[in-house]
Protein backbone atom coordinates (compact mmCIF):
# COMPACT_ATOMS: atom_id res chain seq x y z
CA UNK A 1 0.00 0.00 0.00
CA UNK A 2 2.17 3.13 -1.24
CA UNK A 3 0.87 6.51 -0.60
CA UNK A 4 0.07 8.92 -3.56
CA UNK A 5 0.87 12.20 -4.10
CA UNK A 6 -1.07 14.79 -6.36
CA UNK A 7 -0.22 18.24 -6.35
CA UNK A 8 -2.97 20.63 -7.40
CA UNK A 9 -3.52 24.33 -8.29
CA UNK A 10 -3.91 25.68 -4.89
CA UNK A 11 -0.44 25.12 -4.11
CA UNK A 12 -0.37 21.44 -2.00
CA UNK A 13 -0.59 18.42 -2.48
CA UNK A 14 -3.15 15.46 -1.98
CA UNK A 15 -1.63 12.28 0.40
CA UNK A 16 -3.52 9.46 -0.76
CA UNK A 17 -3.20 6.29 0.85
CA UNK A 18 -4.63 3.31 -1.71
CA UNK A 19 -5.13 1.25 1.30
CA UNK A 20 -7.49 3.93 3.51
CA UNK A 21 -10.65 3.41 4.58
CA UNK A 22 -13.69 5.51 2.97
CA UNK A 23 -13.52 7.76 5.96
CA UNK A 24 -9.97 8.09 5.57
CA UNK A 25 -10.36 8.95 1.34
CA UNK A 26 -13.04 11.50 2.04
CA UNK A 27 -11.16 13.17 4.43
CA UNK A 28 -8.33 13.50 1.74
CA UNK A 29 -10.72 14.45 -0.76
CA UNK A 30 -12.42 17.15 1.60
CA UNK A 31 -8.84 18.47 2.04
CA UNK A 32 -8.85 18.98 -1.35
CA UNK A 33 -11.92 20.53 -2.13
CA UNK A 34 -11.65 23.27 0.96
CA UNK A 35 -8.68 24.27 -0.53
CA UNK A 36 -10.32 25.79 -3.87
CA UNK A 37 -10.60 29.52 -3.48
CA UNK A 38 -14.02 30.37 -1.15
CA UNK A 39 -14.79 26.68 -0.35
CA UNK A 40 -15.69 25.69 3.26
CA UNK A 41 -17.38 22.60 4.43
CA UNK A 42 -20.56 22.63 5.97
CA UNK A 43 -23.10 19.94 7.32
CA UNK A 44 -26.57 20.52 6.10
CA UNK A 45 -28.72 17.70 6.36
CA UNK A 46 -26.31 16.17 9.11
CA UNK A 47 -24.56 15.50 5.62
CA UNK A 48 -20.89 16.50 5.45
CA UNK A 49 -20.57 18.35 1.85
CA UNK A 50 -18.16 21.43 0.62
CA UNK A 51 -19.73 24.48 -0.58
CA UNK A 52 -18.88 27.46 -2.35
CA UNK A 53 -20.97 30.57 -2.39
CA UNK A 54 -23.29 28.83 -0.68
CA UNK A 55 -24.39 25.95 -3.07
CA UNK A 56 -22.77 22.65 -2.62
CA UNK A 57 -20.34 21.09 -5.18
CA UNK A 58 -19.08 17.65 -3.46
CA UNK A 59 -20.98 15.68 -1.31
CA UNK A 60 -19.08 13.77 1.34
CA UNK A 61 -21.52 11.49 2.78
CA UNK A 62 -22.52 11.29 6.40
CA UNK A 63 -19.28 10.43 9.15
CA UNK A 64 -20.49 7.27 10.17
CA UNK A 65 -20.99 5.86 6.50
CA UNK A 66 -24.53 5.12 7.12
CA UNK A 67 -25.94 7.21 3.76
CA UNK A 68 -23.03 4.97 1.56
CA UNK A 69 -19.55 4.76 0.67
CA UNK A 70 -19.51 7.12 -1.81
CA UNK A 71 -19.22 10.82 -2.57
CA UNK A 72 -20.81 12.83 -5.24
CA UNK A 73 -20.53 15.85 -7.40
CA UNK A 74 -21.51 17.60 -10.30
CA UNK A 75 -19.97 16.91 -14.05
CA UNK A 76 -21.01 18.06 -17.52
CA UNK A 77 -17.98 16.93 -19.92
CA UNK A 78 -17.15 14.03 -17.66
CA UNK A 79 -20.77 12.87 -17.16
CA UNK A 80 -21.17 10.26 -19.71
CA UNK A 81 -17.43 8.62 -19.51
CA UNK A 82 -17.98 8.91 -15.65
CA UNK A 83 -21.52 6.84 -15.52
CA UNK A 84 -20.05 4.23 -18.12
CA UNK A 85 -17.57 2.89 -15.34
CA UNK A 86 -18.62 0.47 -12.86
CA UNK A 87 -19.96 1.93 -9.41
CA UNK A 88 -20.79 5.07 -10.57
CA UNK A 89 -24.51 6.16 -10.70
CA UNK A 90 -26.98 9.19 -11.49
CA UNK A 91 -27.17 10.38 -8.06
CA UNK A 92 -30.93 9.75 -6.58
CA UNK A 93 -33.56 12.70 -5.85
CA UNK A 94 -33.70 14.34 -9.17
CA UNK A 95 -29.94 15.32 -8.91
CA UNK A 96 -28.76 13.02 -11.96
CA UNK A 97 -31.01 14.41 -14.55
CA UNK A 98 -28.91 17.66 -13.30
CA UNK A 99 -26.03 16.30 -13.96
CA UNK A 100 -25.04 15.02 -10.21
CA UNK A 101 -23.36 11.16 -10.28
CA UNK A 102 -22.39 9.26 -7.49
CA UNK A 103 -19.29 7.33 -6.91
CA UNK A 104 -18.62 4.11 -5.18
CA UNK A 105 -15.31 4.58 -3.05
CA UNK A 106 -14.95 0.81 -1.38
CA UNK A 107 -13.53 -1.77 -3.79
CA UNK A 108 -11.07 -2.35 -6.36
CA UNK A 109 -12.70 -0.36 -9.25
CA UNK A 110 -13.20 2.82 -6.95
CA UNK A 111 -11.75 5.99 -9.08
CA UNK A 112 -8.06 6.67 -8.74
CA UNK A 113 -7.07 9.42 -6.65
CA UNK A 114 -6.25 12.10 -9.47
CA UNK A 115 -9.50 11.37 -10.91
CA UNK A 116 -11.37 12.04 -8.08
CA UNK A 117 -10.08 15.45 -7.59
CA UNK A 118 -10.12 15.97 -11.21
CA UNK A 119 -14.24 15.80 -10.81
CA UNK A 120 -14.02 17.72 -7.63
CA UNK A 121 -12.44 20.56 -9.26
CA UNK A 122 -14.98 20.23 -12.55
CA UNK A 123 -17.94 20.38 -9.48
CA UNK A 124 -16.47 23.34 -8.31
CA UNK A 125 -15.98 25.06 -11.42
CA UNK A 126 -19.91 24.30 -12.21
CA UNK A 127 -20.82 25.98 -9.24
CA UNK A 128 -18.34 28.60 -8.11
CA UNK A 129 -18.81 32.48 -9.26
CA UNK A 130 -16.38 33.05 -12.48
CA UNK A 131 -14.39 35.19 -10.43
CA UNK A 132 -13.52 32.35 -7.98
CA UNK A 133 -12.55 30.32 -11.11
CA UNK A 134 -10.61 32.85 -12.24
CA UNK A 135 -8.24 32.30 -9.25
CA UNK A 136 -7.71 28.74 -10.30
CA UNK A 137 -7.04 29.52 -13.90
CA UNK A 138 -4.49 32.42 -12.69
Amino acid sequence: MGLFLKPFETGGVLPYDNGASVSQIRDQLKAFAVGLPGAYEDFPWGERVVKVNKKVFVFLGMDDESSGSGISVKLRESQEWALSLPGITPTGYGLGRAGWVSIDLQGDESPPPDLLTDWIEESYRLIAPKRLVAQLDA
